[in-house]
């Protein structure tokens, strides 16, 4: 049950990004949408906290802000492996991905705060 929950909260705040910000497009449906969501997951859950680990200096450094730009990989890593699977989910740029993460971070705080679920 976690895991599908997760699985939507992702695909809300994914959804939002792509409304909001222009750099991020999605082409095709709902199923293909969730695939999205789901390699999102797995990339926070698998690549992410290689990137974390490699960026240590630099998270210190900047006293945390680096994180920012490492869900901004995240989320563009997302994009091209979801490109290559067909899915139709484009970031371009690295501002898209940047600002597209921001709203991502910000939109599953708040929904994981809603259903009660710490993020």
């Amino acid at each position: 049950m976690e895991l599908i929950l997760r699985l939507l909260l992702n695909a809300a705040a994914l959804w939002v990004a792509m409304r909001l910000v222009s750099g991020i497009t999605y082409e095709g449906g709902v199923l293909g949408f969730l695939g999205v969501a789901l390699v999102f997951g797995i990339v926070n859950a698998v690549v992410k906290p290689i990137l974390q680990f490699f960026s240590i200096p630099f998270i210190l450094l900047t006293l945390g802000l680096f994180l920012f730009v490492v869900n901004a990989f995240a989320l563009w890593i997302t994009s091209g492996i979801s490109s290559s699977l067909g899915l139709g989910f484009r970031v371009n740029g690295f501002g898209a991905a940047f600002l597209g993460a921001l709203v991502v971070s910000v939109v599953n705080l708040l929904l994981s705060w809603f259903v009660g679920r710490p993020h």
